[in-house]
């Protein structure tokens, strides 16, 4: 049994990545799907699917790589962790990396962003960060 699927995503994104596999396969929560949306969004990702294998649920995600077939993930981190929870104010989450990385930050808005999350002005707990 899992403890953070979270975590294990993220390790499976940065495993597949150092590999520059093209797909990877994790394992499905509504917390991971927003997270991937923000990956998405923010382009880190090239995109990625729900798959129904009867009553289980998995996600396959597409990553993506530079014209160099460098992938555009340098890192990502677990923030916040089942033994160590960390919560941020809105003031506190302005920019990460100088703006190059992005927090994903759960908060009563959904999972956002570090930059939206600064304009909605809204703080929560700091899931991941990735640049």
């Amino acid at each position: 049994m899992m403890n953070d699927i979270i975590a294990d995503g993220l390790t499976r994104i940065r495993n597949a990545a150092m590999r520059g596999l093209e797909v990877t396969k994790l394992n499905h929560s509504k917390l991971m799907e927003a997270v991937l949306k923000v990956f998405e969004e923010k382009g880190y990702i090239e995109s990625f699917k729900v798959i129904e294998d009867g009553n289980k649920k998995f996600i396959n995600v597409t990553l993506k790589y530079d014209e160099n077939g460098n992938s555009v993930i340098r890192e990502v981190k677990k923030v916040s962790k089942p033994g160590r929870r960390v919560y941020k104010g809105y003031e506190d989450i302005k920019r990460f990396k100088n703006g190059y990385g992005t927090l994903v930050v759960s908060t009563s808005k959904g999972v956002l962003p570090n930059d939206e999350d600064y304009k909605e002005k809204v703080g929560g707990e700091v899931i991941c960060s990735i640049w």
